[in-house]
């Protein structure tokens, strides 16, 4: 394990004396605040002088600088209205009437997890209306209505979109605090109920107990897995995600509450469906060995564990209580680390550019902030506020990311420089920062309460010769008072008085049990990086058995488990497929797995949309389908083919699994299904699907396939690939 470090008394040196608290300086660039003569400031930073103007909301604190950019991020919230978005991938880049957030300077659209998430931070408290009117613009029936619902819009993606990312559940996240308004409310409801069960159809796995598909917003795939997924974006579809499955996991939640409002019968079902989530979601992601929840793990074939972790999915999962409190507390303490803040991923890839490799995004430190109020952990509570002032002071704006030990807005390291992409007034951005400054500083929730939180190392900047400090948010004026003695690491609320519109609470020292230093990354150590990548293992048949060699510094995993035994391993052939990975260790640190290769039985069976197979005795099989899909880029688009396989044996009713066949350079494997077929001969064929080229949302798209030139779901299918697999322990049925 990497060694702790103090923040504590690094952050008063890094944001300047209290005699100097216009200033900001941190990698020897500063920052300086003005007051200027229109009630606003001026400031001065590295990248060019910025005027702000005086903002609806003020705070009052004893820096300058704090104020300045509380403005500032009004200032852009405001830049971030319109009344049109516009993108080149839609009706030809001519803007789309809408009264809402555009997502940034440079992506002057609305995407729907980059709204959802600015909308849970702070758009939802601060402007319900053009949040819900933003929100709506991401809800779509399907074109021709031939299939009845609303549903949330997965945008364009990995292979071709949903269900390859299957993370827009986010926008019930964005929802929950905007019910109040009936019609949204019942809008809401509608999409919850098809949204939910189309996921449960074609992304549940329920063998494994979780919902397959890509990480949320992490979605450059060879930034966090494994370079071989750059041009084959299957096993993505496969894996599952902690931060999709918790995002699934509020929103069964919700829609278990307004099933109750509204005397559902389903409401058992959903109350059910998420509890026995929870609990996978903890024994499946929880890593004793690195204390923390990993961001992915393998397939339902290869179930195996990554080692790769991401702030965002562990800090919504603290705060949707999915995780036992005292796991929640490790698992945030233990995330590693740097001179700028929290990177988004650790560790970090050698070989990759500044994007989500190696950057902080303010959103997600935001969320953490947040996840860090939750458990009372001060040192993590004070290196989030210290890491979204910083950037956003030393960048004149709140940008979309920055390089993660200089937090600079790019960084020239030939190939590898970065971040790739990058904009001004990125609105989770700005939503992180305002909601820093609302509950992160001053502890005011979205109802009104007040509950601060506030690190002590923080008081001598940002009180400096002030007893108290004031948030005047243009209905209510909130008033933070210090006591007499600085004990401990935390101020929280001691008593608390209303008079009028003002309220005032008198801080009290209180301690944070549990609370630790956060892990320190070095930035010039090769400790930071996971180990590169190796190549798959190499089985080699030998009558009845396959020998497997693996080197000495590498772990050898098989079906989901790591081999305890020397190289080279010897596997009988028992009739089953099984399914082999390596990983390489270089101290503490683990790659990323490997390809993975299969042994044992597989037939292949010719032809495009029927098949037949014969069972000597009932068994447990895996099967994928042999395609093409050329109908779009790796990286984009709306026209994965999405198919129901459909299993008809003698004796049962006719079983259902979808399969996905996202886009592809040349042939490909697709995503799995699994059936249990009795003894006999079995028929399998192939039905009509969705895919998101079916939604009215995307009628307008013309940067690809299945836009304007209509709905398009389909692949170039070969043959059919079916594998006898052994039953497999811990299933989650």
């Amino acid at each position: 394990m990497l060694k702790m470090i103090c923040l504590t008394a690094a952050f008063g040196l890094a944001l300047g004396s209290t005699a100097t608290a216009a200033d900001l300086t941190f990698d020897g660039r500063t920052a300086r605040a003005e007051p200027a003569a229109d009630g606003g400031f001026v400031l001065h930073t590295p990248q060019g002088e910025v005027h702000v103007a005086a903002a609806p909301m003020r705070s009052q604190t004893g820096s300058m600088m704090f104020d300045s950019l509380f403005a500032l991020a009004q200032q852009e919230l405001d830049a971030d209205r319109v009344d049109a978005i516009r993108d080149p991938a839609f009706n030809q880049g001519r803007p789309v009437p809408c009264n809402c957030f555009q997502t940034g300077e440079r992506w002057p659209y609305v995407w729907t997890r980059d709204v959802s998430f600015a909308a849970d931070l702070a758009l939802a408290r601060l402007d319900p209306v053009r949040t819900r009117q933003s929100l709506q613009f991401k809800l779509s029936t399907a074109r021709g209505g031939h299939t009845p619902g609303l549903f949330v819009a997965q945008d364009t993606g990995s292979g071709g979109s949903w269900p390859i990312s299957s993370d827009r559940v986010v926008w019930f996240l964005a929802a929950r605090a905007l019910l109040d308004d009936p019609a949204f409310a019942g809008q809401t409801w509608q999409a919850l109920q098809a949204t939910l069960a189309q996921d449960r159809a074609a992304v549940f796995d329920p063998r494994i107990g979780l919902y397959r598909g890509e990480t949320s917003f992490l979605d450059w795939r060879e930034q966090t897995y494994p370079d071989w997924t750059a041009k084959d974006v299957r096993f993505i579809g496969d894996s599952f995600a902690l931060s999709t499955n918790v995002l699934h996991y509020q929103a069964l939640r919700l829609a278990e509450r307004l099933a109750r409002e509204r005397g559902d019968a389903r409401v058992a079902d959903y109350a059910g469906w998420a509890d026995a989530l929870a609990v996978q979601i903890d024994a499946r992601f929880w890593r004793e060995d690195a204390g923390l929840y990993m961001s992915y793990i393998g397939e339902a074939a290869h179930p195996v564990p990554y080692a790769k972790y991401d702030l965002l999915a562990i800090s919504l999962g603290v705060l949707a209580d999915v995780f036992p409190a005292d796991r929640a507390r490790r698992a945030l303490a233990n995330y590693p680390a740097v001179e700028g803040g929290s990177p988004v991923v650790w560790p970090q890839q050698a070989q990759q550019p500044i994007y989500h490799n190696r950057a902080v995004w303010p959103f997600v430190s935001a969320y953490s902030l947040r996840a860090a109020r939750r458990l009372d952990d001060a040192a993590r509570i004070q290196l989030e506020i210290q890491s979204l002032m910083r950037g956003t002071a030393l960048a004149g704006s709140n940008m979309e990311n920055y390089e993660m030990r200089r937090l600079a807005v790019h960084v020239d390291e030939g190939a590898l420089s970065g971040p790739v992409v990058n904009s001004p007034r990125q609105l989770w951005s700005v939503a992180g920062y305002l909601s820093m400054v609302l509950e992160g500083v001053f502890g005011v929730e979205a109802d009104g309460s007040v509950a601060p939180k506030l690190p002590t190392a923080l008081v001598p900047q940002l009180f400096g010769k002030r007893s108290s400090i004031e948030l005047d948010d243009g209905k209510t004026r909130y008033v933070l008072k210090l006591p007499r003695k600085l004990d401990g690491q935390l101020l929280v609320a001691g008593r608390t008085t209303r008079r009028g519109n003002t309220v005032t609470v008198q801080l009290v020292a209180a301690p944070a049990p549990g609370s630790a230093e956060p892990r320190s990354v070095a930035s010039a150590s090769a400790a930071a990086y996971a180990p590169a990548t190796p190549t798959a293992p190499n089985p080699v048949k030998r009558g009845r058995a396959w020998s497997i060699p693996f080197p000495a510094n590498h772990v050898l995993w098989l079906d989901g488990r790591a081999v305890t035994s020397a190289s080279p391993l010897t596997l009988s052939d028992d009739g089953h497929q099984h399914c082999l990975s390596l990983t390489r260790r270089d101290g503490p640190l683990e790659s990323l797995h490997s390809p993975t290769t299969c042994v044992g039985l597989q037939q292949r069976l010719a032809g495009a949309r029927q098949w037949s197979w014969t069972a000597a005795a009932p068994t447990r099989v895996r099967i994928r389908l042999r395609y093409a899909n050329p109908n779009g880029p790796i990286n984009t688009g709306v026209t994965a083919a999405v198919k129901q396989l459909v299993a008809q044996c003698p004796g049962q009713p006719a079983q259902r699994a979808t399969v996905v066949m996202p886009h592809s350079v040349g042939p490909r494997d697709s995503t799995a299904a699994e059936f249990e077929l009795p003894k006999g001969r079995c028929r399998f064929t192939l039905e009509q699907g969705f895919n998101m080229s079916a939604l009215t949302h995307f009628a307008q798209y013309n940067g690809g396939k299945g836009g304007r030139d209509g709905v398009l779901n389909q692949a170039q299918v070969s043959a059919l690939l079916i594998a006898p697999i052994a039953p497999a322990a811990g299933d989650a049925r």
